[in-house]
C-alpha cells in the first residue's frame, strides 16, 4: 500500500485509541494485524484496501494457516481486518465489507487452567513480616479475593479498596467495576498499608509500590508469583492470570452462579464466563470416572469377578 491508503489505517488506529479508548496493546495488536494483511497486499499487487475482494481475504486465512498460524490467531486477524473494513464504511471509503463472508478455522477450545483450593492455600501461606513478604501476601490474596487481571491490580491507586469489602476496578475498555474483596485479602492490605506507608512517597497514590516507592509493575508481580510459587512446592507453572482462573473456578464449584461471577470478573459477554463451567465439569468427571464403580475400567489382565452371591 502507498502512503495514502496506509494513512487510512492510521486514522483508523487513531479512532480505536481515541473513540473506543481502547488500550495501547490492543491498539498495538491491531497495527501489528492490519501490518500482517498490508504485506499480503503488496505480495499479490493489490494497492487499494478497496480492491480487497472475498476470494483475496480467503486465501489470506489460507495462507496463514499453511504457514502453521494458528486459528485463533487467524480469527484475530480477519476481526482486525473486518473492524478496519467497517470503519472504512463509516467514513464513505468502502462500500462494502469483504471479510464479512470470510471465516476462520475454528479453533479448539482451550479451558483455563486452575490451581486447587489446596494448592492456593499453600501458595498463600506467605511467612514473615518483611517489606516483600507482607506485600506479596497482599497482593496474591486480592488476586484470588477478587479474581482481578493483573493490569487492573497495578493500577490501583489508595482509595480504591474500601473498608467494607470491597474494591473498584478499571478494567478493559476502561469500564468500571465493584468487586467484593474477602476477609483474608482485607487483613493482608490494612498489614500492607502500614509497611506501604515506610517506602512510598506522600504523593504516590498507588497502592502496591516497589522498593524504591513507585507503582509496582506487571513484570515484578510476574515475577515476584513465580518465585513464591516455586517456595511453595507447586509442580506446575505458576502466573497472575491463573489467580484470576481459579477465583472463577471456585467460585461456580461452590454457587453455580454464572451471571454472579460474570459480573465480577467483567466479562462483557457471559459466553467468556462459561468456560470455566467446562472446566467444573471436567474436574466432575474426572472425580466420576475415579469413584463410580460403572466408570471405571476394567483390568484386562484380571478375570471379571462373579458376584451374583453377593
Amino acid at each position: 500500500m502507498n502512503k495514502q491508503q496506509w494513512q487510512l489505517a492510521e486514522d483508523f488506529l487513531a479512532h480505536l485509541r481515541s473513540e473506543r479508548n481502547l488500550s495501547a496493546h490492543t491498539v498495538a495488536a491491531y497495527r501489528r494485524d492490519l501490518t500482517c494483511l498490508n504485506d499480503y497486499c503488496s505480495a499479490n499487487e493489490i494497492e487499494r484496501w478497496q480492491d480487497l475482494r472475498v476470494h483475496n481475504l480467503r486465501r489470506y486465512a489460507a495462507v496463514s494457516f499453511a504457514k502453521g498460524l494458528g486459528a485463533r490467531s487467524i480469527q484475530r486477524r480477519l476481526s482486525g481486518a473486518r473492524s478496519f473494513m467497517d470503519y472504512l464504511i463509516r467514513e464513505g471509503a468502502l462500500k462494502n465489507n469483504p471479510v464479512a463472508g470470510v471465516s476462520a478455522p475454528k479453533a479448539p477450545r482451550r479451558l483455563p487452567d486452575a490451581l486447587d483450593p489446596e494448592q492456593m492455600a499453600r501458595l498463600l501461606e506467605v511467612r514473615g513480616d518483611s517489606y516483600g513478604a507482607v506485600r506479596d501476601r497482599a497482593i496474591m490474596e486480592l488476586l484470588y479475593s477478587s479474581g482481578l487481571r493483573l493490569a487492573e491490580l497495578v493500577s490501583l491507586n489508595l482509595g480504591d479498596i474500601s473498608a467494607d469489602g470491597t474494591v473498584r476496578v478499571t478494567g478493559k475498555g476502561s469500564k468500571e467495576r465493584i468487586v467484593p474483596v474477602g476477609r483474608f485479602a482485607l487483613d493482608a492490605i490494612t498489614t500492607w498499608q502500614k509497611q506501604r506507608a515506610n517506602v512510598a512517597s506522600v504523593e504516590e497514590r498507588a497502592m502496591f509500590v516497589g522498593r524504591q516507592g513507585k507503582r509496582i509493575s506487571a513484570r515484578t508481580v510476574q515475577a515476584m508469583v513465580r518465585k513464591r510459587a516455586i517456595e511453595a512446592g507447586l509442580p506446575k507453572r505458576v502466573y497472575p492470570h491463573l489467580f484470576r482462573h481459579s477465583f472463577a473456578t471456585h467460585m461456580l464449584e461452590s454457587s453455580s452462579d454464572l451471571r454472579g461471577v460474570q459480573e465480577m470478573l467483567g466479562h462483557a459477554d457471559i459466553s467468556t464466563t462459561q468456560v470455566y463451567t467446562h472446566l467444573d465439569f471436567q474436574h466432575l468427571a474426572q472425580i466420576y470416572d475415579k469413584a463410580h464403580p460403572r466408570a471405571q475400567r476394567r483390568n484386562s489382565s484380571k478375570p471379571p469377578t462373579d458376584n451374583k452371591n453377593n
